[in-house]
């Protein structure tokens, strides 16, 4: 294993702009880096070699965005109710500019990856979520049975699963 100081020089770049892509915000890439780097120190033996060190450390930066989120959810729903109970105005979602770009960067991506799945699992998928069709008419649209639209939308989600857990590694 590499010394920790060389570990960080080699790496804080590649997790630092994986963090801006992931959260479109350079200050809040730059402290997650940190805190990334932190807590891979703290569970250095628990890397197990089976993966680049790159990807481990982008893991657990990913790992380290998602607390991070969880965390300001909590603390905005606090705020919230404080501010109510207080008899402050509660501003909307438009003056937290930086959630709205997370949540567009997190669609967007999320519609790109449903468009790359093939068919008939992309079409199932987005009449059943998009138009809210049951499965009888997604099974009639195909000429096939109600249970092989529920079966193939099943199978469509976990390709989708798929595709989303591989590209946050």
């Amino acid at each position: 294993m590499e010394d920790l100081s060389e570990l960080y020089e080699s790496y804080a770049d590649e997790v630092k702009y994986f963090l801006i892509c992931l959260t479109s915000n350079v200050d809040l890439a730059e402290e997650l880096t940190q805190e990334t780097f932190y807590q891979a120190v703290k569970t250095i033996d628990r890397y197990n070699g089976k993966c680049k060190i790159s990807v481990w450390l982008c893991q657990i930066a990913k790992h380290t965005y998602y607390n991070f989120l969880k965390k300001e959810k909590r603390n905005t729903h606090m705020s919230v109710e404080n501010m109510m109970q207080m008899g402050v105005d509660i501003p909307s979602n438009a003056d937290l500019p930086d959630v709205e770009i997370v949540k567009r960067n997190t669609l967007i991506s999320r519609h790109k990856e449903i468009h790359l799945l093939n068919e008939p699992y992309r079409e199932i998928f987005l009449l059943r979520t998009s138009i809210n069709l049951s499965f009888k008419e997604i099974g009639e649209i195909f000429d096939k049975s109600e249970n092989w639209a529920r079966v193939t939308y099943y199978r469509a989600k976990l390709k989708l699963a798929e595709r989303i857990d591989l590209d946050e590694l």
